[in-house]
């Protein structure tokens, strides 16, 4: 028996509510494209054949894999397997055979943790219909709990003398409660959903927040607003309060990006896409439908066009002109480069 080919694999563990639904899973162990010898041995105990689904192991099965030579073989996962076997909490395989829209919460968390992981980039696994699919939870310093059972808890922990903290009612947990990616700063931790993609080299203020499937490729520094979908070019630097938007604000399909080297000030925004080396520059707010004066070198109007038209190219800076109103665009001839030490995160 050969392993079977898969898109994606995951052995996590899984937080039920009361009616043993799962409702969140960490997966400590996760694989794009796996097939390895380890891979077979997890197939043939849980008994799967085809499709997406997502197994819950049994204790003897856990013990059959502990002893396995081809899981030995593989340290990571003996030792993941060593550490959850006796626990209490339920343990999961999850297999993705193919990348279509997700059908079951074991699923969203897997392409989650894969895209944080930096195992896939934004727009690189199907997420069609994931926020439908999962639970609005709360997030609390006793893990994930429903809204349908939180008030019994609350009661329970109350009782013991004990305080439960709901630090947020969300579909989406924050990304660091489940993965740390190397190299990187973060000043809030909240501001940071799960399925976000941050790059070797980011540094996220306090005020900057990235959405899931969205995120940067590098080096940058975020402390506006990365919107679901939009992805952040290498040196790029989002300046306080400017917000990217995403596809899910209107419904569109337009992808907005941002290109390497670019800045967006403080209190700007785009609802277009930039190339590289483009600036927007503090408090305007592009969209697709702004009327923009391009000019020439001497700052002669050349064409009044909508901003669409210039979504993706390179070296253009957005401004608006302080006496008349109208938002010009012309060549960019500066670079916008960051400081190497203010953004070393080792």
């Amino acid at each position: 028996m050969s392993a079977p080919q898969l898109h994606s694999f995951g052995l996590g563990v899984a937080t039920t509510d009361v009616r043993q639904e799962i409702i969140e899973v960490y997966y400590p162990y996760l694989a794009i494209d796996p097939a390895t010898d380890a891979l077979l041995a997890i197939v043939r105990a849980c008994g799967y054949t085809s499709g997406n689904q997502c197994i819950t192991l049994t204790r003897a099965q856990l013990g059959a894999l502990q002893s396995d030579p081809h899981i030995t073989a593989d340290s990571k996962l003996a030792d993941v397997l060593d550490t959850v076997a006796d626990s209490n909490q339920s343990i999961v395989a999850t297999f993705i055979a193919d990348d279509t829209s997700p059908t079951s919460i074991a699923e969203v968390y897997l392409k989650l943790q894969l895209l944080s992981h930096r195992l896939a980039k934004p727009h690189g696994l199907n997420l069609q219909g994931a926020f439908g699919v999962l639970r609005n939870i709360a997030w609390t310093n006793q893990g994930a709990i429903t809204l349908e059972d939180l008030p019994a808890r609350q009661l329970q922990a109350r009782a013991r003398g004990e305080l439960i903290d709901v630090m947020s009612v969300d579909k989406f947990p924050k990304m660091t409660n489940y993965v740390v990616p190397a190299g990187v700063r973060i000043a809030d931790t909240a501001r940071v959903r799960l399925g976000a993609y941050v790059g070797e080299g980011t540094t996220v203020m306090h005020e900057g927040f990235i959405n899931f499937n969205a995120g940067t490729e590098g080096t940058a520094m975020i402390e506006g607003r990365i919107s679901a979908g939009v992805m952040i070019g290498e040196g790029s630097d989002l300046g306080g309060g400017c917000s990217t938007m995403g596809t899910l604000s209107g419904g569109g399909t337009a992808i907005i990006a941002v290109g390497r080297d670019c800045l967006i000030g403080a209190n700007a925004g785009i609802g277009i896409a930039l190339g590289d080396r483009c600036i927007v520059e503090a408090g305007l707010y592009v969209t697709g439908g702004t009327k923009v004066s391009l000019l020439d070198n001497e700052n002669k109007l050349v064409e009044l066009l909508k901003a669409k038209e210039l979504s993706g190219r390179n070296d253009l800076l957005f401004r608006r002109n302080s006496q008349t109103g109208a938002v010009e665009c012309k060549s960019n001839k500066t670079r916008i480069a960051l400081n190497e030490e203010l953004h070393s995160n080792n």
